[in-house]
């Protein structure tokens, strides 16, 4: 592990340069990992895997959206794409990528072939962490292992094509091989990590949690409305308000962060805009926290596992949520992104 300076904190990690492809394909080239579930992490795992030479299959439910999705992407019936409990039992490896609330609903069909030396993979904390809601209760004479892509999906299989890597945590509850360490970290080689940092189910959750809730999407969203709803009230319009809201920030500012850090981006925009930035900041900082405390104690209680616990496990959940994003999606605002996408260059070529 190589030991780096976070912010003057030295962090152990894991480089793909001291930890290669070629070892991580040795460490696994007897198992069988079982990647269930073709959702949202499912998928760029699967094929991430698969194209770095990893013997993969998939288990998913048979004549089902995400059935037909796999076949579209390449997997052949009865070759490397089986029914969920057909490929735990093949899997030496099972990687458990439902949602939270199918993970509940599967763990009896799981937990039936984990059969000793096995290995229970996860990307998120949530069913260990909270298993006193969840019944998520491993046996103790199989690994239990986490790999957390810090994104979605659909950027980690974006990234991978593109030949860049997509950070990510990992975590160790059961070591009950001995092999636990080898063999996690070969997985978060395998799926198209660029490095690989540690971390605890626990932790895991708890930031993945708020953060969701925060920064990456809740907290965001909420920053966006608010805005664009400021300026609209003070006559500015619609694309003007989208504009200087949402659309300089993501597709300008944004990658200068993400390239060379906050402090590079202030220090190449104007001084004005440097200016009023650097008076603000702390003023939203100071509204916006005790906000963000308030989140990380419910995530801690487990009143937000619970929440999602609760609403996933409704028969019309599906239609709701499609109700809460129509909300969304017709929204001025958001029909101002619409507009103003379709004008950008590259849809115009």
């Amino acid at each position: 592990m190589a030991k780096i300076n976070f912010g003057g904190v030295e962090e152990e990690v894991v480089t793909r340069e001291e930890f290669s492809l070629d070892k991580a394909r040795e460490v696994l080239k007897n198992e069988t990992i079982a990647v269930l579930g073709y959702g949202v992490q499912g998928p760029g795992q699967a094929l991430n895997l698969k194209d770095n030479g990893f013997n993969v299959i998939v288990g998913q439910r048979k004549n089902s959206k995400t059935w037909d999705k796999a076949i579209a992407d390449g997997w052949v019936p009865g070759e490397d794409l089986f029914e969920l409990e057909e490929a735990c039992e093949r899997g030496t490896i099972i990687q458990f990528l439902l949602s939270d609330a199918g993970q509940i609903k599967l763990w009896p069909t799981v937990k039936k072939h984990l059969t000793p030396g096995k290995a229970l993979y996860f990307s998120h904390g949530f069913g260990v962490t909270y298993n006193e809601r969840t019944g998520i209760i491993p046996p103790d004479d199989v690994d239990v292992i986490l790999i957390a892509p810090k994104g979605s999906g659909t950027s980690l299989r974006r990234m991978f094509l593109e030949g860049r890597g997509l950070n990510s945590s990992y975590a160790i509850y059961k070591d009950a091989t001995g092999k636990a360490k080898e063999r996690v970290v070969a997985l978060g080689i395998g799926v198209g990590s660029g490095y690989l940092f540690p971390t605890t189910f626990k932790k895991e959750v708890y930031s993945d949690l708020t953060g969701e809730r925060g920064t990456l999407m809740g907290a965001i969203q909420g920053i966006f409305a608010a805005q664009y709803e400021v300026l609209r009230e003070n006559g500015h319009t619609p694309s003007e308000a989208f504009n200087e809201t949402v659309e300089e920030l993501t597709q300008s500012l944004m990658p200068l962060v993400a390239e060379n850090g906050m402090d590079w981006m202030y220090a190449n925009c104007s001084t004005t805009a440097q200016r009023g930035a650097l008076d603000w900041w702390k003023k939203f900082k100071d509204a916006t926290k005790p906000v963000f405390s308030d989140l990380y104690k419910e995530v801690a209680a487990g009143e937000e596992a619970q929440k999602s616990i609760d609403s996933n496990s409704k028969e019309d959940y599906r239609a709701k949520l499609e109700e809460e994003l129509t909300e969304l999606r017709e929204s001025e605002m958001w029909r101002a992104g619409k507009a103003v996408r379709e004008l950008r260059p590259e849809r115009a070529k």
